[in-house]
């Protein structure tokens, strides 16, 4: 039983971390990088559909994304919902083709990245933790019930903790990394 509530605890934390890098992803760094745009939907028959699937997108250069949209019709959809995004990009169109060119970085707008790629963060070690706190009420139930001993109980908690102290390591340097990226000119 404890073991099981371990393996839970282990399989939802790494979720988390997943979660954490995924979320990164999107935050722009200097260079161009097709999940960018990942969190991007279109407005196509009515329905909000991502822009990866009714579009490819691929990196042109270090500082262009070029968009081919699949239904030429759907042109101005892509551009109008690539403008309506909190990402401060202005699409081009050529044609068939939009262009998406990323102007480079101020020093502030890096701080600034910097300051909301650590909220993540620390929203990521709030949630572990979260993880951590259920795990052990669940431990300290299975006690209640006379299912564990408390050296059981004790120990569950011990390992609880390891697995909580890697999963907020590995956001550190998580952290560390997209920092260092931001921060490169």
């Amino acid at each position: 039983m404890i073991k099981e509530i371990q393996e839970d605890a282990q399989s939802r934390m790494g979720k988390s971390v997943e979660a954490l890098k995924s979320q990164l992803s999107k935050i722009r760094t200097g260079r161009a990088h097709p999940s960018l745009l990942d969190g991007i939907k279109v407005s196509y028959y009515g329905a909000d559909t991502p822009l990866n699937q009714v579009a490819n997108v691929i990196t042109e250069d270090s500082r262009t994304l070029a968009i081919t949209v699949f239904d030429k019709s759907l042109t101005p959809l892509v551009e109008k919902a690539i403008l309506s995004s909190d990402l401060g990009l202005n699409p081009a169109s050529a044609g068939t083709v939009i262009r998406v060119p990323l102007p480079p970085l101020t020093e502030e707008r890096r701080k600034d990245l910097v300051k909301i790629v650590k909220a993540e963060v620390e929203n990521a070690r709030v949630a572990v933790r979260n993880i951590r706190r259920d795990a052990n009420g669940d431990v300290k139930q299975l006690l209640k019930d006379k299912e564990v001993t408390e050296d059981e109980m004790r120990q569950s908690e011990e390992e609880i903790q390891k697995l909580t102290d890697a999963a907020i390591k590995r956001m550190e340097e998580v952290l560390a990394d997209k920092e260092a990226e931001l921060m490169e000119v």
